[in-house]
């Protein structure tokens, strides 16, 4: 059993920049960002695994970055000129599977209660 705990949610202005974390109490080979906005389906953002192979969504590259602290069990999460459609909760993700980076929600063992991101415009 993995618990997860984000933090680093709030409210922003277009253009800015937030750095999430996800504090994890055990180890885990496959970390993701998800995040959900209301009416929509929950995606993925970005996710890493042992071999600190990243995948991210298109809608995020080059502005998202997805890091993680080995030694602290921590998923960082740094977000770069936000827009209004990043919007969402933001929920960290923990598997112990050993295979590529993957948003396949089925293959996560267990979720954070997420962190809220509001990106105004």
């Amino acid at each position: 059993q993995v618990q997860l705990f984000e933090s680093g949610g709030e409210t922003v202005q277009a253009g800015g920049s937030l750095r999430l974390s996800c504090s994890a109490s055990g180890v885990a080979t496959l970390m993701a960002w998800f995040r959900q906005a209301p009416g929509k389906e929950r995606e993925g953002v970005g996710c890493i695994n042992i071999g600190d192979r990243i995948a991210y969504a298109d809608s995020v590259k080059g502005r998202f970055t997805v890091s993680k602290d080995n030694a602290n069990n921590t998923l960082f999460l740094q977000m770069n000129n936000l827009k209004p459609e990043d919007t969402g909760m933001y929920f960290c993700a923990a598997s112990r599977d050993y295979g590529f980076p993957t948003f396949d929600r089925r293959l996560y063992d267990w979720w954070g209660q997420g962190t809220q991101v509001t990106v105004s415009s």
